[in-house]
């Protein structure tokens, strides 16, 4: 596989989608098995590249160059560096569980796993893009499959079902009234998520463009503009140029991330949103906007991310709290979900903005971290809403006699969500709450709090699920008894204990990515070193800290040092 790993990984989806095109929907399994095939191969090259990855030599690495506009200085340039790779894996594993998730769909299967495709396909394009055009376009290439999987597949939420038109009519479930944007419809939904995301990667888009002009370079790609692009001394509108192009870009991801007050599509998206679809949705989708942030703007414009970048640690406060708040008192399984998902994204940002190497370490293990989580929780929630045609907690209860398997994986999603020791999340929160005290202790503080509602939320939602009297209605609820059935919930749980008991290898290589960015960020430069490879020298007035804590990392390299 070697150095054309990158392609395996994101043509693989792009080629079981086109394979697809050309098979009958009559022929189930012939669809379900190129589908599963396809997502197979992208996961096996994924797990290569992670574990091929070189976390001492670090930087970029499987790198491929394609030129696509010598005038325009666009090309298909990709490669991974160590923040990139965790989440390319989380990506082949949550497609590869999906395509499982969703064995039992039944109307127009074909179509369904072919935008399914698309849509990992598109996430992965931009984990693994070092040029700003087609970051950018793999960004907006995702927008498009999650509009048709939320129209077409998706369900109306509360109760929208039982309402009915003004002439007495009840309303009908059918992609023909795709523009029935009734605020509890799934069009609404899907429309809802199109506009916010799509306007705000405007924003950004203004952003790129600003940067490829006034840089002077001619060209999108990033590995040149973070060494060569002078934006800093440029005044406009009464300040500098950086400044509006770094809140262009923060502001236009942070929408898809989702940032508060940014975030009102995505709990409703999920809520919408067939199961593998809300998996792909939380576990990946929502980290575009990190990662893009991460990318572009601590990239390019290190001292202007040094400089705004607690506007972050402010917000990300009340995505924290108000997620939890309104998680706690939501009775639609997905919507518990969807806004918890949207509180434990704050923690992403917290371990941002903090800008010191043991948080965003945390926040980009906490993304990998996340993914597994969300994804176990999604999937079964999907489960029970095959099974009982409802996701309202009140009118369920006592689910565990029926479904023995489900409540015992749910118990475990809900212990790595709420980041219990045993899974990869308890790691990750601790090093963005160690890493973030010394800058921001209230933020922290509130980080805490938020852990506090996780666990209360959660385990009221999994009390009004599967303990308690059930409804005989829906004693016909059946288990996850099939291989097919229990593989996708397996996988994510082992992937989950497992990186808690064996994290050196994620933690090496997120790490080999960090240190290079924090370091450029807070003008701490990189040093040789004989025994390590690498040490850190304080630059400037400001980093006698830095500079202290610089000198462990010649006794604790980074390829075995302890978070």
């Amino acid at each position: 596989m070697g150095d054309y790993a990158l392609l395996y990984i994101l043509f693989a989806p792009f080629v079981g989608a086109i394979a697809l095109i050309f098979v009958s929907n009559r022929q189930a399994m012939l669809v379900r098995g190129i589908a599963a095939g396809s997502a197979f191969i992208c996961l096996l090259a994924s797990l290569y590249l992670f574990y091929a990855y070189d976390h001492v030599k670090g930087g970029f690495q499987f790198v491929q160059k394609f030129e696509w506009s010598r005038q325009l200085g666009i090309s298909l340039h990709l490669g991974v560096d160590g923040i990139g790779t965790p989440l390319v894996l989380a990506s082949g594993i949550l497609l590869f569980a999906g395509i499982f998730v969703s064995w039992h769909v039944k109307d127009r299967a074909k179509e369904f796993y072919i935008w399914l495709l698309i849509l990992a396909a598109a996430t992965i394009g931009v984990f693994m893009s070092l040029d700003l055009f087609f970051l950018y376009f793999f960004y907006e290439m995702s927008v498009i499959p999650m509009y048709l999987l939320l129209g077409m597949w998706g369900s109306h939420t509360k109760k929208y079902n039982e309402m009915t038109d003004p002439e007495g009519l009840k309303q009908r479930d059918s992609v023909g009234f795709i523009f029935n944007f009734g605020s509890n419809s799934k069009e609404y939904a899907a429309m809802k998520l199109v506009l916010f995301l799509s306007a705000f990667a405007v924003a950004a888009f203004m952003g790129i463009l600003l940067i490829y002009k006034y840089s002077g370079l001619n060209t999108f790609d990033i590995l040149i503009l973070r060494e060569h692009a002078n934006l800093m001394n440029i005044p406009v509108l009464g300040t500098t140029l950086d400044k509006i192009i770094w809140l262009l870009i923060f502001f236009g991801f942070a929408s898809i991330a989702p940032l508060w007050p940014l975030h009102s599509w995505s709990p409703v998206g999920h809520a919408a949103a067939p199961a593998a679809t809300s998996m792909l949705h939380a576990g990946v989708l929502m980290k575009l906007g990190h990662f893009s942030i991460i990318r572009v703007a601590f990239e390019i414009l290190p001292e202007t991310t040094r400089e705004l970048m607690p506007i972050a640690a402010v917000l990300c406060m009340f995505s924290i709290v108000y997620g939890g708040f309104v998680a706690y008192y939501a009775k639609d399984t997905k919507y518990v979900i969807g806004y918890s998902s949207s509180s434990h994204m704050g923690y992403v940002f917290l371990g941002m903005a903090a800008l010191d190497y043991i948080s965003l370490t945390g926040a980009v293990m906490y993304m990998f971290a996340h993914a597994m989580a969300t994804g176990m929780l999604f999937a079964m929630a999907g489960w029970v809403y095959d099974q009982t045609h409802t996701r309202d907690i009140p009118s369920l209860g006592g689910l565990s006699n029926r479904m023995p398997f489900i409540s015992g994986c749910f118990v475990i999603g809900c212990m790595a969500s709420i980041g219990v020791p045993g899974t990869i999340n308890f790691i990750a929160e601790v090093m963005i709450i160690v890493g973030s005290w010394n800058k921001y202790p209230f933020q922290v503080i509130v980080a805490v709090v938020g852990i506090v509602l996780t666990l209360a939320y959660l385990f009221k939602m999994m009390r009004g699920l599967f303990y308690g009297p059930m409804d005989q209605k829906y004693s016909h609820a059946r288990d996850a008894v099939s291989a097919v059935d229990r593989l996708p919930l397996l996988i994510m749980i082992t992937v989950s204990i497992g990186f808690f008991f064996f994290p050196m290898h994620l933690y090496n290589v997120v790490r080999s990515g960090v240190d290079p960015l924090i370091a450029k960020i807070t003008r701490v430069v990189p040093v040789a070193s004989e025994t390590t490879g690498l040490r850190l020298e304080a630059r400037g007035d400001n980093n006698t800290a830095l500079a202290d804590r610089s000198v462990p990392f010649d006794s604790a390299p980074v390829s075995g040092g302890r978070p």
